[in-house]
């Protein structure tokens, strides 16, 4: 595997329309909003899609989730214990072997980074990974239509019909989100991150919300329209990751935008730093 060359930040741009991008469980399900009502996806949900699509692409994954289990294992701590490698530096005591054995199995250790605390193996490893992913904001405060669902069947059998109602569901009207993220070349080379890596997380963020369908995302309700990728021409960077993330700037043309096209986007320039522009799936 080759070598992770330059820090890299990049932007997506994200339409979303009659959707539930990520719903806050301690909010009925309802779309994640900031107190001043903007639209918010969690960099969790956001690591858990990028995930899902490398694993479409044939990476190994650690952190799966359970119904696309693809090696048999129940949980974290089994996956760890298949491991040979990981196996043998705990026989040895020898924490950075093991940190090493991970992340040169399983892509998102040496992107995203895992904590490794499981209490069979009393073991305590903490792998810091260059890929960092912000969470992502609407441009403009978000609409949330809510709308109670019911059911036409008993879900057990009973004499009377029970109550048919069964809950609400929640969706954004129409928003554009904007997620932010950087490749950090110091932790790059201590996971083992490459440029062959780099460009696989590109592909993932440009195909996002394939094969992520749901009730709540219907097919076609969830669009990656533009993906902003600025790669610098030394390891450290030539700016730092908030003056790149700042060239970008999203104004709405009407009052009530509902397509890509209903915005006005600007690339601002920094000298020497050249962006590439990647169209979504």
């Amino acid at each position: 595997m080759g070598m992770f060359t330059n820090k890299i930040d990049f932007e997506v741009l994200v339409m979303v329309k009659n959707a539930n991008p990520n719903g806050d469980p301690l909010n009925g399900n309802r779309p994640r909003e900031t107190y001043d009502g903007f639209g918010e996806i969690s960099d969790v949900c956001i690591k858990r899609k990028i995930r899902n699509r490398l694993q479409d692409m044939g990476e190994n994954i650690f952190v799966q989730s359970e119904e696309r289990s693809d090696d048999g294992c129940k949980s974290l701590a089994d996956r760890a214990k298949n491991n040979a490698g990981m196996q043998k530096a705990l026989k040895d005591k020898d924490k950075d072997a093991y940190a090493k054995a991970a992340c040169e199995t399983w892509m998102d250790v040496r992107s995203f980074g895992q904590v490794f605390a499981f209490k069979d193996d009393s073991v305590s490893v903490g792998v810091r990974g260059p890929v960092s992913i912000h969470s992502a904001f609407s441009v403009l405060p978000i609409a949330v239509n809510s709308m109670q669902i019911t059911k036409s069947v008993n879900s057990e059998t009973k004499e009377k019909k029970s109550s048919d109602t069964m809950g609400m569901k929640h969706k954004v009207y129409s928003a554009m989100y904007v997620i932010k993220g950087s490749i950090n070349h110091q932790l790059a080379e201590k996971t083992g991150f490459s440029d062959e890596d780099a460009e696989k997380i590109k592909e993932a963020l440009r195909t996002l919300f394939v094969n992520d369908s749901s009730s709540a995302r219907p097919d076609g309700s969830m669009e990656v329209c533009r993906v902003y990728w600025w790669k610098h021409n030394c390891p450290m960077g030539q700016y730092s990751s908030a003056k790149v993330h700042k060239l970008v700037k999203i104004t709405a043309k009407d009052d009530d935008p509902k397509e890509f096209e209903d915005y006005e986007i600007n690339v601002g320039t920094l000298p020497g730093l050249s962006v590439e522009e990647i169209e979504g799936i």
